[in-house]
């Protein structure tokens, strides 16, 4: 994409003038030959030849030029899969050298600093062997999420920036900072949805109320399988709390079949599962967890993508309403050898490594990141 097109916008214009090269290069006072190099891209013209230019036609400088600092939804969503793409098959230093020239490309384009913020945290764990260049991405990331906040005016991308800085401040070993951004406090429940459903039922629009409802709904069930899993890890120590606790989420994985509608949420929850049983040396239900995990993720769940069902049958219409519609932030290839990884190459389950149940599951996974 390129940022200036005063090439087109000059063939554009000189012709709706009903003008030749000839008469645009005779007012400019330039050769013929110079209005054809800017005509077809060979050059620019000298810059201050570009307020006379726009005058000629009437128009702005910035029309002139047309200008384009930003980029489109879709032009952000389209280089997202792209770039997440590239780190599943070219080394990681070389997209990260793209994703660099982009960011520097497009620094204005708060929508997209955000985006490439979440792209590289969503792959930094492929630095996993080299924890000083991890953390140096971490940070690097953190001050494009502190851009954000600093720099946009939609309120609702700066909230989103406030959070991921936070999540980078954690990431990074700086708990402090973390709670100091999110002021330490957990504010009121304020749902908006409930106030929607209400405005749209009082002016005739019952369906579109419950669309509101099903994504409040769907969004607060992602949200609850946020919280299980840490919680869960602090109840180790306390074997019937921690039973307790992982029976109540997975009765509510059941009753909303979790299995289908996002496996992915489901997954984290028998990972943590897995390493609380570890600490509290119960190998056998740890490994019950994991038979439960890779059973989900070894079957038929991809390509993964965000989906209602019979239940949220008004789901769909949201979610590709959303700035990346169904997709996942990360390529398939990419998940699938995390989802391997994360058992295979855990060292919370290094107690298993001589059991051959353990063995089998290490197998399993690993065959099947190599299936198209």
């Amino acid at each position: 994409m390129k940022e200036i097109n005063i090439a087109k916008v000059l063939v554009k214009k000189r012709k709706e003038k009903g003008i030749t090269q000839d008469e645009l290069a005779s007012y400019m006072g330039v050769t013929k030959a110079s209005v054809s190099k800017w005509e077809t891209e060979q050059s620019y013209p000298d810059i201050t030849f570009l307020p006379m230019l726009a005058t000629y036609f009437n128009i702005s400088v910035d029309d002139l030029i047309d200008y384009k600092p930003q980029m489109t939804k879709g032009d952000i969503q389209k280089l997202y899969r792209k770039l997440s793409s590239d780190f599943t098959c070219k080394p990681f230093d070389t997209v990260l050298a793209d994703c660099r020239k982009i960011i520097k490309k497009y620094y204005s384009c708060f929508p997209l600093l955000q985006q490439m913020g979440i792209l590289l945290i969503n792959h930094v764990e492929l630095l996993k062997e080299e924890p000083q260049k991890s953390i140096s991405l971490i940070e690097e990331v953190r001050a494009l999420f502190i851009r954000v906040k600093e720099e946009s005016d939609d309120m609702p991308l700066k909230k989103q920036a406030l959070f991921l800085e936070a999540y980078c401040s954690l990431a990074a070993g700086d708990p402090n900072t973390a709670l100091e951004l999110l002021d330490g406090a957990i504010e009121p429940a304020m749902p908006p949805e409930s106030i929607m459903a209400s405005a749209y039922q009082m002016t005739g629009c019952p369906q579109d109320a419950k669309a509101v409802l099903q994504v409040g709904i769907y969004q607060n069930i992602v949200v609850l399988f946020n919280f299980f899993p840490a919680y869960l890890m602090l109840c180790t120590d306390d074997p019937s709390k921690f039973d307790e606790v992982l029976r109540h989420a997975l009765d509510v994985a059941e009753v909303f079949d979790l299995r289908h509608l996002h496996p992915a949420v489901l997954v984290g929850l028998y990972i943590c599962a897995a390493q609380g049983y570890i600490v509290q040396n119960n190998h056998d239900k740890a490994l019950d967890m994991l038979q439960l995990y890779t059973e989900i993720v070894t079957s038929d769940i991809y390509p993964l993508s965000l989906h209602g069902d019979n239940f949220f049958d008004l789901l769909d219409s949201w979610l590709i309403k959303l700035g990346f519609g169904q997709d996942l932030p990360r390529d398939e290839k990419t998940i699938r050898k995390s989802m391997s990884d994360m058992v295979a190459h855990n060292p919370a389950f290094s107690a298993l490594l001589d059991k051959q149940r353990f063995q089998n599951i290490v197998e399993k996974l690993q065959s099947h990141r190599y299936q198209d």
